[in-house]
């Protein structure tokens, strides 16, 4: 039996893309229109999806989009829930040039707070979507939600700052950094009195070092630290070098407990080294796919729910469970035996290289395992 009372349970999920067409489906839609080669309405993913998977209802209340998600929460009970919010939240006009906008209205930001969401990670390569103005009214929604932020903010000394997350058995600090690889603009970054990101330029030994500092200047003797990370491609299993490098420099020299890596469309291997966890890419949580075709074979309407027990002493990894749900009319649903059976397989094979197995419980769950410290 696990003693949580020596646990802290973190839930951890992927890009949470709750703009553009999951906006219009909420009760207070931005404006539809949008600057993308071959659309120039949000709607028009409505309609996609709906042609996918039939009628999406309108004007939806807050706890819409999470569904099926709820009940987990109300069953795990986790003592923080963080996730990386991939939208601008505001109604700011001044697109910016990039192909892809998304966007939600400061009015539909309470579906964040339904959900009881206690850290959003913001260093990714849509928050500035709609401009500076758009980032300062995102930050801004946020604060008045009183739901943390890491990773952006009205300058660079902002942006660096941890998200402070004072939990009954321990404090936690959220770090969160944007890369290149994922497609986050160079020029986003946080400036001395300019609005931005906090831009980690390169997975190299020096950038590891830089963080590795950071930590060290503001953590306390107990504190636990997670660092949050939106990097590499959005399709694929393969992990760089680079990225295996980089993450294990953190837990070797900053003692970090969890590498919550972001940005690929579907969940990639995960790594537990030296009893800490590594998550390669946590996969979409929510976004406005459906319909869209081309990269089937990766199952993008899977998501996954990631319930972390870590020692609140140490910072060790005691378990880790993951939750298979679907996004399906732009909400969250329980898949079918055969789906859940599919994304356990493929996780278990893609994993299986980093010394990780993966199995289902009774309950329909992911449990992870891991070698020991030392193995």
């Amino acid at each position: 039996m696990t003693d949580r009372s020596r646990m802290v349970r973190l839930f951890l999920c992927g890009d949470v893309m709750c703009g553009r067409g999951i906006d219009q489906v909420l009760a207070h839609p931005c404006s539809p229109e949008i600057y993308e080669d071959y659309m120039r309405s949000a709607e028009d993913y409505v309609l996609l999806a709906e042609q996918a998977n039939g009628p999406i209802p309108r004007c939806n209340g807050p706890s819409y989009i999470w569904g099926a998600a709820l009940n987990e929460f109300e069953h795990m009970q986790p003592d923080a829930r963080i996730v990386n919010l991939e939208t601008a939240v505001t109604r700011s006009n001044d697109y910016v040039h990039k192909g892809i906008n998304y966007r939600m209205s400061p009015e539909n930001a309470g579906c964040l707070d339904a959900a009881k969401i206690d850290c959003c990670t913001l260093a990714n390569n849509h928050v500035i979507d709609w401009g500076r103005a758009g980032l300062l009214e995102t930050l801004m929604t946020l604060q008045k939600l009183d739901i943390k932020v890491a990773g952006a903010g009205r300058n660079a000394e902002e942006a660096r700052a941890p998200a402070v997350l004072k939990l009954s058995k321990a404090r936690l600090l959220v770090f969160s950094f944007g890369s290149p690889s994922s497609g986050v603009p160079v020029d986003w970054a946080a400036t001395g009195d300019g609005p931005g990101v906090n831009l980690l330029p390169d997975q190299s030994e020096a950038s590891a070092l830089r963080v590795v500092d950071q930590i060290a200047a503001l953590r306390r003797p107990d504190d636990l630290v997670a660092v949050s990370i939106h990097w590499g491609s959005n399709w694929g299993y393969h992990i760089p070098d680079q990225q295996r490098t980089f993450a294990r420099t953190l837990i070797d020299k900053a003692d970090v407990s969890i590498i919550h890596g972001h940005s690929s469309h579907h969940p990639r291997p995960i790594e537990v080294y030296r009893d800490r966890l590594i998550l390669y890419g946590c996969g979409d949580f929510l976004n406005d796919y459906e319909g869209i075709r081309g990269y089937a074979r990766y199952r993008d309407d899977l998501a996954l729910m990631y319930f972390a027990d870590l020692d609140a002493s140490g910072g060790d990894l005691h378990a880790l469970k993951l939750l298979p749900l679907q996004i399906k009319n732009f909400r969250l649903s329980v898949p079918e035996r055969q789906d859940i059976e599919w994304i356990a397989q493929t996780l278990d094979r893609e994993c299986q290289r980093f010394g990780t197995r993966l199995a289902l419980d009774s309950e329909a769950r992911l449990v992870v395992t891991g070698p020991k410290k030392g193995g």
